[in-house]
């Protein structure tokens, strides 16, 4: 039997970081998947980032991850999203030739040490001791190690829905693993059903492009990892169409024929990615709803309409596409499909991603309840931390709130649990001056250094970079009057006072370029300086939460624990003691997330935590 560190299991997005994450650390890791040629593949949209979602990109990236260079590599169309409102909500997203994104994926896990690729489909864990031992294959290989992720996407009880189809599988022409998602019920696990979508595909040559209106990619030349080599291949436009009232009539009158409308579909789909269905159906009342045409490739003909998933039968998606304005004589090369599988309660997992029922087990990605390609890869990062964490007996820095998009994900995801797919959101977390998706490696790359996962490019970048940011605190904390500025040529108001050149820098008319005179020779990286000036604009901003920060990290130090007891907590309600029971938070600080937990019951909690620890 071949024996491993960490065996991950699924070659999807959250399973690539997982599997990269270990052997960067030193791991010695087997990538399991059922066709090792589609690891790395582009499911569902051509695209990466977006809004909530380019932050997690960029997370990924800091610890050193895979997706946002491959998404570079591809990137055929960039896109800032909300960038009329400040930095700390916008959103990077590219569209990528699916091709080439998964080419660069599968080019970054053949060149990483340390990491196996393994063809075949895992239909079962192996147990020792009640931990997880390895895994076996279709065809009777085992396979050992001291830690398992599986990181199944849609494929673990996966079936297809289009209109009265039935499919067995997690994704249009590949299999389901149905063995392994009965060995996971069988052994109780909180295991429930999810359904997500997509649209169909669309043949570009069939589409009258003159008729409809373009989108761009930006001209600035921001990228998605600054450890990119640019924007390296040619870039295309998107057209933008909208559905109108004879395909709201087509679509109402084969809602009869949807399975999500017949029964056949009973799981909850995302709230944020509603089908074309359930939009014409909840939104009656709307004239039209948009459809962003996005191109799949630089040689492939393939467009997909962004913005009208559906599971109605291919007639009736044929005659829907056919109605809209440009469309009249376009060609469906691959109707859509509604696709429902296994999930997990994600409050039967740690904040490690740790299954708590099975130690050395972890999940990551749908399996957790999540939808999207970057909210799997965060997962998957996360998860694979800290299965060679464990396995090497390596400290894994703290991710919390404050710090993290991931954590602010996680966090949710383990005390919450979820009713439908859950989707990253800026609104989602409260620090979010903190944590804007331009300064992700300052926040976190220290972190990724301290666990060991980073390799010595981004090292020797990161140095270089924190050597610059160096050299221009010290070169700030000269002082200038009004007037020497207003000679600069920065319009300052001139009240006479004398300021060092990083409190000048928080007023609007001040940037590091005009600040050159006092900064020396050589030119300023345009992306440190960018971070550098939004950070002088929020220091009054986050300066008033260090307090709230300090009593939250404190908070986190305070553990709980699988076995605290909280119904022997005086002062709790019933309902208290069932919703905590049921979160099972690690930390006091978790604990006041939990809805319905008041100041007061914490305390309660601080009391007891510290008498069971004395």
């Amino acid at each position: 039997m071949q024996q491993f560190d960490v065996i991950v299991v699924g070659g999807g997005h959250a399973g690539v970081e997982a599997a990269a994450v270990a052997a960067r650390m030193g791991a010695r890791i087997a990538l399991v998947s059922f066709d090792p040629a589609m690891i790395g593949a582009m499911s569902c949209n051509p695209a990466i980032g977006g809004l909530g979602k380019g932050h997690l990109v960029r997370e990924v990236d800091a610890f050193d991850g895979i997706m946002a260079r491959a998404a570079d590599a591809g990137a055929i169309h960039y896109r800032m999203l909300n960038r009329s409102k400040g930095s700390a909500v916008q959103g990077p997203r590219i569209q990528a030739d699916r091709r080439r994104f998964r080419a660069a994926v599968q080019a970054a896990i053949a060149a990483q040490d340390g990491l196996t690729v393994i063809g075949g489909e895992v239909v079962a864990l192996q147990m020792e001791g009640g931990r997880a031992a390895g895994v076996e294959l279709a065809n009777g290989t085992c396979l050992g190690a001291s830690a398992v992720v599986l990181c199944t996407g849609t494929f673990l009880g996966g079936r297809l829905y289009r209109g009265e189809e039935r499919m067995e599988g997690g994704r249009i022409g590949e299999a389901a693993a149905h063995r392994l998602a009965q060995q996971l019920r069988d052994a109780a696990l909180p295991m429930a059903r999810l359904k997500t979508g997509t649209p169909p595909r669309l043949d570009g040559r069939t589409i009258d492009w003159g008729r409809l209106p373009e989108q761009p990619s930006d001209p600035e030349p921001w990228t998605m990892s600054p450890l990119g080599k640019g924007r390296v291949l040619p870039q295309v436009f998107c057209g933008i169409a909208r559905t109108n009232q004879r395909t709201h009539e087509i679509i109402r009158g084969g809602l009869d024929r949807s399975p999500l409308f017949t029964g056949a579909i009973e799981a909850q789909g995302p709230r944020y990615c509603p089908s074309i269905e359930d939009k014409i159906h909840r939104f009656g009342d709307r004239d039209g709803h948009q459809i962003f045409l996005e191109p799949e490739g630089l040689d492939d003909h393939t467009v997909y309409p962004n913005g009208v998933s559906t599971s109605l039968p291919t007639d009736v998606q044929i005659a829907m596409m056919r109605s809209v304005e440009g469309l009249e004589q376009v060609e469906v090369t691959v109707p859509g499909y509604a696709v429902e599988y296994d999930h997990i309660d994600p409050r039967a997992l740690r904040s490690s991603l740790e299954v708590k029922a099975i130690p050395g087990l972890f999940f990551a990605g749908q399996l957790n309840g999540t939808t999207g390609y970057e909210e799997a890869a965060a997962q998957g990062l996360v998860a694979g931390l800290h299965a060679a964490g464990q396995v090497l007996g390596r400290e894994i820095p703290l991710l919390d709130r404050a710090n993290s998009y991931m954590a602010v994900m996680i966090d949710d995801l383990t005390l919450h649990g979820v009713s439908e797919p859950y989707r990253m959101l800026t609104a989602r977390a409260e620090y979010r001056l903190r944590l804007r998706a331009n300064n992700a490696g300052s926040r976190l790359t220290p972190l990724a250094l301290a666990a060991g996962c980073v390799g010595p490019e981004r090292r020797e970048w990161f140095a270089r970079r924190e050597a610059e940011r160096a050299r221009i605190d010290e070169a700030l904390t000269q002082t200038a009057t009004p007037n020497e500025l207003t000679q600069a040529g920065m319009a300052v108001r001139a009240d006479g006072a004398r300021r060092s050149l990083g409190e000048w820098l928080r007023f609007p008319e001040v940037t590091l370029a005009g600040l050159s005179p006092w900064l020396g020779e050589g030119a300023i990286d345009p992306l440190l300086a960018e971070e550098m000036e939004e950070d002088a604009a929020y220091a009054p901003y986050l300066a008033r939460q260090e307090a709230e920060l300090r009593d939250l990290r404190a908070s986190e130090l305070v553990a709980l624990g699988d076995d605290f007891p909280f119904a022997d907590v005086p002062g709790l309600s019933r309902e208290m003691v069932e919703r905590l029971a049921q979160a099972r938070p690690e930390t006091l600080a978790a604990a006041g997330r939990v809805p319905g937990i008041t100041p007061a019951a914490l305390a309660s909690l601080l009391v007891h935590a510290r008498r069971r620890a004395a």
